[in-house]
């Protein structure tokens, strides 16, 4: 990212609590346009946490969050979506009974707002989704729903997309293809923030990380760089989720 770049999100001593358990600590960070941030950490950091917030699933109770300037904590989901926002699940909520292009039109029809709306077949197409454009989300498989749910997301042109372990369960060979067109996303201008477990994954697509522990942040920068610090191997790398 250019020294020059102006953040499109900005997080600011964040703070999250689930009755006595506080979830985010005062988290800060940033994401800029066309930029692919990765948040990691083990199990219970932080990290899904504050994609909910960010994405208005949780209202903040603490610090603030802002997107394009404007202060964003608290904001209801569907609000966030037609201001620019939109993300993916770690288990994907497609409609069940509604079939693949009924699900992507949903989409569409109410959380695009202005410009030219992507066009659906293309989308369907170029997300391997066109083979089963007429069958219902009950019946494709896991990857496929989560191919699902990415296209829901890219339906309302996000400028900034938030990204739940969309790799997890998938295969090499798909783990590439979905990496390349993240990447190509990001070079088009989107911010995209990725959670995730697999750091061959988050290394290939990924400008810089932020490792979370605890709530807090522990480490910001590149992968390669995170993977020598002393505090990160002990609390992430050294544990069960080395990889």
């Amino acid at each position: 990212m250019s020294p020059d770049t102006k953040p499109i999100l900005s997080v600011d001593k964040l703070v999250k609590r689930f009755g006595g358990f506080v979830a985010l600590d005062g988290l800060s960070f940033h994401a800029a346009p066309g930029e692919v941030l990765g948040l990691v950490g083990p199990n219970g950091s932080g990290k899904t946490t504050a994609i909910n917030v960010i994405s208005g699933l949780y209202a903040p109770d603490g610090g603030e969050v802002a997107f394009d300037g404007e202060p964003i904590g608290g904001i209801a989901s569907h609000k966030l979506v037609h201001r620019g926002i939109n993300r993916t699940f770690q288990v994907p909520k497609p409609f069940m009974s509604l079939t693949v292009r009924e699900n992507v039109r949903v989409a569409l029809a109410y959380g695009h707002i202005g410009g030219t709306p992507p066009a659906l077949d293309a989308l369907l197409d170029e997300y391997r989704l066109d083979a089963v454009a007429d069958r219902p989300a009950a019946d494709l498989n896991s990857a496929q729903q989560k191919m699902l749910d990415l296209v829901r997301a890219l339906a309302t042109r996000p400028r900034l997309l938030l990204l739940d372990e969309l790799a997890a369960g998938l295969n090499p060979a798909e783990l590439h293809w979905i990496a390349e067109r993240i990447k190509q996303l990001a070079a088009g201008g989107m911010s995209i923030i990725v959670v995730e477990h697999l750091m061959g994954f988050i290394e290939h697509i990924t400008d810089r990380v932020i490792v979370l522990n605890a709530g807090r942040e522990i480490f910001e920068g590149k992968l390669a760089a995170a993977v020598k610090e002393p505090q990160v191997i002990e609390v992430f790398l050294g544990g069960e989720h080395a990889a």
